[in-house]
């Protein structure tokens, strides 16, 4: 299959080289075939020069867009604008470490094609009987090479899946984008149109692209009714869906094929009954089956929203909860009978871009707080706010609900991950990031809080509990060792009770990401809270391969390795999804 560009398309190559010197190099997926015919190769073209790669990747279906005389010479100015005015300006200033491509994408961070199943591949040890089903992990993967500045998270979503067939032993894999509005949009007009929200929206250049894709859109040359977002971040599994999220944009829904391949569904706005971006982590009861989830605005109040579906998909709760300013919420906690809401001192402040800085600050002057929400409340009303200083956790991993042993006080418990300085991931910061598993307490009588470092000394990020156990007291928790950051050099079991640690380490020249807990059969609520297994992608940077490890929880002994054919990208969160999981999928 031969790769045409769209006629529209400028002379740009699609090819990123990532730190010379080194000698990891990648060359980023050029845009697919639209579904029409395609006008004749150059006469200097030919099969044989295209990348070998390209045949081997399906095509995005897109239509080209159809403009009017007046529409080509308004685009035309806008495009001239932005390459002889901004991206001039641009490559004027000096990024920062968090925002410069050639940190951000360097080594395994770097972008990597599509891939369709490859079946066969080599097993060492024995995949656990009951481990039947498809492991699947979400990541950021630019289609485009960056313009200007690049952070880690804005990257387009692609998905990593391998499956498992226990029985015989046997594994396949594949990788796809996330066929977002935005990722489409973008390889029908041949590069990068929309803002990066984190890289590139930064002082008066990042208040200019922001007026030139409202004109764009204005004129119709881009559609952002359809959603901005990258759906590059979660993934969970609910009523018979596969759905990408991340806090920018609704769900996207991922078919899982009978072959292990991915196939995205579009956008889903629970059959019309929403139309808000949801967070990347939603929360689903492992005791009733409900999702609960939230939604942040960062432009207009409310500034917060929380929604309920019960098992059906039907959405039985929408209450908005009142902030002075926008907060990043990318996680939140649910307990047996509450939901508990961060609002921290990292906020949204678009004033700050008139100044010359990011709209993502952290604010000295406000005060961290949780707010415990019952979960049968139709209104904010009864909220109960409760002051945390100095805290900021990227991500919750359980809560659950206590009376304290000496008064008798309710007591709502919450696991997290604390970083400081808390806005280290957004913006540089001559201290070294820290991330410590902490236990918060919130007393309901006295709305007073205390923490308690469980682990001091390591840095303790992207993890797991026994989902069969949350919203209830848990012993486990399951941590990657978030060293040298971003990178992870391991995975640790943590008692949450006594503190003690069992890690398992990649080795030497070795790294992996968070850690997927799935429980074996006799595991989950009626078994042994860490009777089950890990799972976790891993790069031998030394020997440039890729492998999914399977790890026993109980021992934190390797039970088996999948050597994957393709270089795997370090990446976020994923899930697995059982093969009866897989009977259920929905299509429509």
């Amino acid at each position: 299959m031969q790769t045409i560009k769209p006629l529209n398309s400028p002379s740009f190559s699609c090819k990123i080289l990532i730190n010379p010197s080194k000698r990891n190099t990648t060359t980023l997926p050029r845009t697919r075939i639209p579904p029409l015919p395609p006008p004749p190769l150059p006469p200097s073209s030919s099969p044989s020069s295209l990348n070998s790669d390209e045949s081997k990747i399906f095509p995005l279906k897109i239509d080209l867009p159809k403009l009017n005389p007046f529409q080509k010479i308004a685009s035309n100015a806008l495009d001239m604008i932005e390459k002889s005015v901004i991206t001039k300006l641009g490559k004027q200033h000096k990024l920062n470490r968090t925002v410069d491509p050639e940190i951000q994408l360097e080594g395994n961070f770097a972008p990597v094609h599509e891939s369709p199943v490859q079946h066969g591949l080599e097993v060492i040890g024995q995949i656990p009987l009951n481990l039947t089903g498809v492991y699947v992990r979400n990541g950021a993967n630019p289609l485009f090479e960056p313009i200007n500045g690049h952070h880690l998270f804005d990257g387009d979503g692609m998905i990593h899946a391998v499956k498992l067939d226990s029985e015989n032993n046997k594994a396949s894999y594949s990788c796809r984008f996330t066929r977002t509005s935005r990722l489409v949009q973008e390889a029908s007009i041949g590069r990068p149109v929309f803002p990066k929200p984190i890289g590139e929206l930064h002082g008066h250049l990042g208040l200019a692209r922001l007026a030139l894709f409202f004109a764009r859109a204005n004129l119709g040359l881009v559609d952002a009714t359809k959603g901005t977002g990258v759906a590059n971040a979660g993934l969970v599994y609910f009523n018979g869906r596969l759905l990408a999220m991340a806090e920018d944009d609704l769900p996207y829904n991922v078919i899982i094929k009978e072959d292990g391949d991915l196939e995205s569904n579009g956008r889903y706005n629970f059959n019309g009954q929403i139309n808000d971006p949801l967070i990347a982590h939603p929360k689903v009861d492992p005791i009733t089956g409900e999702f609960y989830t939230l939604s942040y605005n960062v432009l207009k109040k409310p500034y917060l929203k929380f929604f309920k579906f019960d098992t059906c998909g039907n959405k039985s709760r929408d209450i908005s909860i009142s902030l002075k300013n926008p907060s990043m919420i990318h996680d939140f906690a649910i307990t047996e009978s509450h939901v508990i809401i961060p609002d921290y001192q990292v906020v949204f402040k678009l004033s700050e871009m008139l100044r010359g800085g990011s709209p993502v600050i952290h604010d000295p002057n406000k005060v961290s707080r949780f707010g415990v929400l019952s979960k049968d409340d139709h209104d904010e009303s009864r909220i109960k706010w409760i002051d945390v200083p100095n805290c900021f956790c990227m991500h919750l991993w359980n809560a659950w609900e206590e009376n304290h042993e000496e008064s008798g006080d309710k007591t709502i418990m919450i696991i997290g991950s604390c970083m400081s300085p808390p806005d280290s991931i957004f913006s540089e910061s001559d201290k070294p990031l820290k991330s410590e598993l902490t236990e918060i307490r919130l007393n309901l009588r006295t709305r007073k809080s205390t923490r308690r470092i469980i682990v001091s000394g390591m840095d303790l990020e992207a993890g797991q509990v026994n989902k069969t156990r949350l919203s209830q007291k848990t012993r486990y928790a399951f941590m990657a060792i978030a060293k040298p950051w971003p990178k992870c050099s391991g995975l640790a079991k943590v008692d949450l009770v006594t503190g003690n640690v069992t890690e398992f380490l990649y080795g030497d020249e070795r790294f992996g990401g968070e850690p997927y807990f799935v429980p074996s059969t006799k595991g989950g609520r009626e078994g042994e809270e860490d009777e089950g297994y890990l799972m976790s992608y891993v790069r031998d940077e030394k020997k440039e391969k890729s492998e999914l490890i399977i790890v026993n929880a109980k021992n934190m002994k390797q039970m088996a390795l999948v050597k994957l054919p393709k270089r795997v990208p370090y990446g976020f969160h994923g899930t697995f999804v059982s093969s009866q999981d897989l009977c259920n999928q929905s299509y429509c």
